[in-house]
């Protein structure tokens, strides 16, 4: 054997050594046949973890949350097949929200693409419209660059997920490891800077403005520019409002903070954004649960400069006057670098006056519920959440209206601290959301908002949970609803309540120990409390909350689909 023989080694311990190579610490996964080489060289290896899941959606969603609540990017190892095919949802949602990862799927061997081979599937079509960019290995020579470029392609530009998919037979062949240390891609060159004439004309335009408004999203997550935007917004002392995505980009406690927009935001936020002159929006991307209505919300005038990593995401659904392409972080530290070098003073005295409507507007307190000594409010328990937790933990939380509460009710003051499933609104994400994070920030309080018709979608990974030790908080705002699709069916379908109560229920707190953990069931507010003290008390253990609440509760304020942001709902009177 000749020393160029020596040195092979196959496709299976070529991706594990290249996964090394780019820092991975953690492997969410669950095997099949089409993967059973790397399997074997992942069982020879001590570089990274592989977590095993009970469902390839699951694998997905944890690799997710695991980039989204740190500066590290999450990957996931699928089959063939259906293994592809339940990972399709995961894809779906970190590609809507545009989250970095790198997922893994075997393939039947080469030779029998397109036969119809036992469990083959065309992945590469079938993933194609929900991620990045995708790849199909067809010689293992190029599985190494295939790698590195999959990582760059995934975390440079706007982010978002990028698939490879490997055929058995290039598992098993064999090469030389060649792992580039860097990547150029001819045809990939995405722009970080700002044009510096494009923000100098945008500085002068907000600070000649009346009426300003800051609208920050997930881009300033993304992009790891809370610290630039929270020093902006302070320089300037604009009102500013972050997206559901953009929770904790601009710290909550602050006085400029005037809340969440759009469908389920403030009263305050929505009518600035609508009376504004000038809008500047920074790494979010007006979408309909943001703006309502593009027509109404346009029917204003009022000059806009939008910042964005994606040049197809500007005027995409609004005209914008001052379009900036670049990465969030670099054109705020040009903002600031401007506006330091200007000496520059905003227009005070229109200010002040802007900043007495917009506390006028907050003056309504449209998060204000009803309390109760009889039925658990939903809101309350949030609330308790964020009191107990200092404001400081990682929370997740799975789609509808316990989604909006913890919005809306949980104020984030860091960045990453808050993960949902914002474009997509995939229910499902919340427990395996939390197995990631967990897995990213080991030690840190991780709670979980949910409700019952989602919590039941990954159920199966306190499984997971329970062979890894992961001990996240389980916070089931229970009111035996598919609770959404009941406030949509009271408000626009009279009340008619087609397959939205769920009637058959498990007893959550027994399930809960039958895999292991603790569960609780709490029924009256006195107790909402001392439960949850008891419950974050526990450090070493899941705990399970089944909160009875009340099931006439809706989420306020509200704006209907095809209506505008002034044409909020603020509650049942509005009705």
């Amino acid at each position: 054997m000749n020393q160029e023989a020596k040195n092979q080694i196959n496709g299976a311990e070529i991706l594990v050594r290249a996964l090394a190579e780019e820092g991975v610490e953690h492997v969410f996964g669950y095997p099949g046949g089409a993967l059973l080489y790397v399997y074997d060289a992942i069982f020879k290896q001590d570089k990274f973890q592989h977590i095993l899941v009970r469902h390839e959606q699951a694998a997905v969603h944890a690799a997710d949350a695991y980039s989204r609540s740190s500066h590290k990017i999450g990957v996931a190892l699928v089959t063939s097949g259906p293994g592809v095919t339940n990972a399709v949802t995961g894809l779906s949602t970190a590609y809507m929200d545009s989250i970095p990862m790198v997922v893994i799927s075997g393939q039947v061997s080469s030779n029998v693409i397109g036969q119809d081979a036992f469990q083959e599937c065309d992945t590469v079509g079938i993933t194609r419209p929900c991620v990045k960019h995708n790849f199909l290995v067809k010689d293992v020579r190029d599985l190494a660059l295939t790698i590195k470029k999959a990582f760059y392609i995934a975390k440079t530009g706007r982010p978002g997920p990028v698939l490879v998919d490997i055929p058995k037979d290039i598992s098993m062949h064999k090469c030389v490891y060649d792992y580039p240390k860097e990547i150029e891609m001819r045809s990939y060159k995405p722009v970080d800077k700002g044009h510096s004439g494009q923000i100098r004309k945008a500085v002068q335009l907000l600070l000649q403005a009346e009426r300003p408004m800051i609208y920050a999203g997930g881009g300033v997550i993304l992009a790891n520019a809370a610290p630039e935007l929270n020093r902006f917004v302070d320089k300037l002392g604009f009102p500013c409002t972050t997206t559901l995505m953009g929770l904790g980009g601009y710290r909550a406690s602050s006085e400029h903070y005037v809340g969440m927009p759009g469908m389920h935001g403030t009263y305050e936020a929505n009518m600035a954004m609508q009376h504004c002159d000038v809008l500047i929006a920074i790494g979010a991307r007006f979408d309909d649960r943001v703006i309502g209505n593009p027509r109404h919300f346009s029917a204003h005038p009022r000059k806009i400069i939008h910042v964005d990593i994606d040049p197809s995401s500007i005027s995409k659904r609004v005209k914008v006057d001052i379009p900036i392409v670049g990465n969030v972080k670099d054109v705020l530290i040009e903002f600031l670098a401007q506006l330091d070098a200007a000496e520059a003073k905003v227009n005070a005295r229109p200010l002040a006056d802007w900043w007495r409507q917009v506390n006028t507007w907050r003056e309504r307190e449209c998060l204000k519920y009803p309390s109760s000594s009889l039925v658990i409010k939903p809101q309350s328990v949030v609330e308790k959440v964020w009191e107990l937790t200092k404001g400081d933990a990682f929370i997740t939380s799975d789609v509808g209206q316990h989604q909006m509460w913890a919005a809306q009710y949980y104020r984030f003051d860091k960045p990453r601290r808050w993960l949902n499933s914002g474009g997509l609104g995939t229910m499902g994400v919340g427990l395996p959301y939390a197995m990631g994070v967990q897995m990213a920030n080991p030690g840190a309080t991780v709670a979980c908002i949910t409700g019952e018709g989602s919590i039941q979608m990954c159920i199966q990974e306190l499984a997971t949970c329970k062979q890894y030790n992961l001990t996240p908080k389980i916070i089931l705002l229970n009111n035996r609803f598919l609770g959404m699709v009941r406030q949509w069916q009271e408000i626009d379908y009279g009340g008619r309540y087609a397959e939205s109560y769920m009637d058959s229920l498990p007893d959550f707190s027994r399930l809960a120990e039958a895999y292991g953990h603790v569960g609780m069931k709490i029924e009256n507010p006195a107790d909402v409390d001392g439960a949850l003290k008891d419950a974050f008390g526990m450090k070493d253990k899941l705990v399970f909350m089944n909160f009875i609440t009340d099931q006439s509760e809706n989420v306020w304020p509200m704006v209907k689909a095809g209506k505008g942001l002034t044409e909020m709902l603020l509650g049942a009177e509005d009705l």
